[in-house]
């Protein structure tokens, strides 16, 4: 006797027979979740809430009469809300697709009102605008329906034969047609001046290939001329570096020649040279190094004969004194005095014949007789 039923996601169960309703309402409203159901006095019914279509073709007539062809799409839907599901409950459950035929038919009758209040300009410009006015003045009466509009698409607007838009449009095709051809002549002016262009660097491309082919005919030539002097020339080379060649080798054979004569002759003639010269003055080193040493042998001897003859020179000098007038002024301390110069004067005399053996000619004086001393 009980059943369970539950709902689709895009239905709403309708439970009748009972006294749970909404605020009077036929039937109770279940979405979402199931619910026990007792068969025999209850009777469960479903409202889909998915999304309907609808379309409407009308021709409506403009502020400036004008008739026009609209063609729209509407889609829509029960609501979701249980006020809504009631209302369209209660009016589409037994013949739900009734909607689309209601709502199409609400639609016409707006579409008439607002295109009726407005341009053809303004209908073809501002078709955006004109389903927005639709939708705004049908939301009222579609929710006493409990029905919600998602969108509406105005898919076209045609005058028939009358011909308005087209004349409307003109103006823009004539605009449209002008720069068509203004860029179909800025494309022929580039055409032709990339043509030029082209046409120009085929003649840089063509001169330059004959100035590549002249240069390299012009070096082809050059090469073979150089080839064909190239064994003259190789001969010449050679028999130049012959040349080059015993020319540095006839200087090299006579720096071996200078060479091997400053070896042989040069060398040992300086070499006799310098030992000639070593003993030369070696010799006469030991030559002077004897002299010196006889000279201060002899001296050393005539100080010892001048200092023994010494007081006979003293004597001497005072023995010449002896017939001399001479007054003693102060006594015995002037005869001191006259005794005291007589030796100095033997002793100054012992010098000056030393200073002279020091001389070459007291030297020679000494290898002979001295004077004054026999």
């Amino acid at each position: 006797m009980f059943g369970y039923r539950v709902p689709a996601p895009d239905q709403a169960m309708l439970i009748s027979g009972g006294r749970r309703g909404l605020a009077g309402a036929p039937f109770r409203v279940v979405t979402g979740h199931g619910a026990f159901v007792l068969q025999i006095f209850r009777k469960v019914r479903f409202l889909t809430l998915a999304m309907c279509e609808a379309e409407v073709a009308e021709t409506c007539v403009t502020k400036q009469g004008i008739a026009l062809t609209a063609r729209a799409v509407i889609a829509f839907k029960v609501g979701n809300d249980t006020e809504s599901i009631v209302n369209a409950g209660q009016r589409f459950l037994s013949d739900q697709d009734q909607m689309s035929v209601l709502t199409g038919r609400i639609f016409a009758g707006h579409l008439r009102a607002i295109i009726g209040s407005m341009t053809v300009e303004e209908i073809v410009t501002e078709r955006q605008k004109l389903a927005t006015e639709v939708l705004d003045t049908s939301k009222a009466e579609m929710a006493k329906i409990g029905l919600i509009v998602d969108s509406l698409q105005i898919q076209s607007i045609d005058d028939g034969d009358t011909g308005y838009i087209a004349a409307m449009s003109a103006p823009h095709r004539a605009a449209i047609q002008r720069q068509a051809q203004i860029a179909q002549a800025q494309a022929t002016q580039a055409a032709a001046e990339a043509e030029q262009q082209s046409a120009r660097k085929q003649a840089e491309y063509a001169r330059e290939t004959a100035v590549v082919k002249a240069q390299y005919t012009a070096e082809v030539d050059r090469a073979q001329a150089q080839a064909a002097q190239a064994g003259p020339l190789a001969q010449a080379h050679a028999q130049q570096e012959v040349l080059t060649a015993q020319t540095e080798l006839a200087q090299r054979a006579a720096e071996l020649r200078q060479q091997q004569l400053v070896a042989e002759v040069v060398k040992p003639a300086e070499a006799e040279a310098e030992r000639i010269r070593v003993l030369a003055l070696a010799e006469a080193e030991r030559m002077k190094i004897q002299a010196e040493a006889a000279a201060s042998h002899d001296r050393v001897a005539l100080d010892r004969m001048l200092i023994d003859q010494l007081p006979q020179i003293v004597k001497e000098a005072a023995g010449g004194l002896a017939g001399a007038n001479v007054n003693v002024l102060n006594g015995a301390d002037g005869l001191g005095e006259i005794a005291a110069g007589l030796v100095g004067q033997g002793l100054t005399i012992l010098d000056s014949v030393r200073g002279g053996l020091g001389t070459p000619q007291g030297r020679a004086e000494q290898d002979g007789e001295p004077a004054g001393l026999e």
